[in-house]
């Protein structure tokens, strides 16, 4: 009986995660009531409440899961100065952004939520700048720059990935964003030092 119940509760967090992912195209998270989600999903209030206090309590769920599921693929292929594995990490999280589509394309979207947006910063920083500041020490002084223009890029590949209905696989796609990190680090290497 347990089974059935877990995947009844299952079947409505999904319910109401994909009807967030469609109000959210069209208005802010604050702006959307728990009235609208549950009439976009089909089931009563009564059903919502079981599960979350408000609409931010469903929100940080979900961004928390995303979060999570990016940590674990940080700890499953650690971003490492003299390894090429960068590549299994992106493809990694390129399945986990392809899993979750709708919910990601909302919250990097025009109503999407900055604060997501700077917690996936943070964990990215976190685990990826100190590798890079090790790999070019002599380049300390201009690595607010660099690390700027890789994160600001792939984030806009991102969001571009995540728009295109006829979009890559998660295995093209990052294969494409480690191609890009690489070339721009050959190309930190050669930058010249402020003159």
């Amino acid at each position: 009986m347990q089974k059935k119940t877990d995947r009844r509760v299952r079947k409505t967090k999904t319910q109401l995660r994909n009807g967030l992912a469609m109000l959210m195209k069209e208005k802010s998270v604050g702006e959307i009531t728990v009235k609208e989600l549950v009439d976009q999903v089909d089931i009563n209030r009564s059903t919502f409440y079981l599960h979350y206090p408000d609409i931010s309590g469903l929100l940080y769920e979900i961004e928390n899961d995303l979060a999570e599921e990016m940590e674990r693929a940080i700890r499953e292929h650690p971003i490492e100065k003299r390894e090429d594995n960068g590549f299994y990490f992106l493809q990694d999280i390129f399945q986990v952004l392809d899993n979750n589509r709708e919910i990601v394309s909302a919250l990097v979207g025009p109503y999407g939520d900055m604060r997501f947006i700077q917690k996936v910063e943070v964990i990215l920083a976190r685990n990826s700048r100190e590798v890079l500041e090790q790999m070019f020490p002599e380049k300390s002084d201009q690595m607010d720059y660099f690390y700027a223009y890789c994160l600001n890029g792939c984030l806009g590949f991102v969001k571009t990935w995540l728009a295109d209905k006829k979009s890559c696989t998660p295995e093209f796609a990052a294969d494409f964003i480690h191609r890009m990190v690489v070339s721009s680090m050959r190309a930190f290497c050669e930058t010249r030092e402020e003159v």
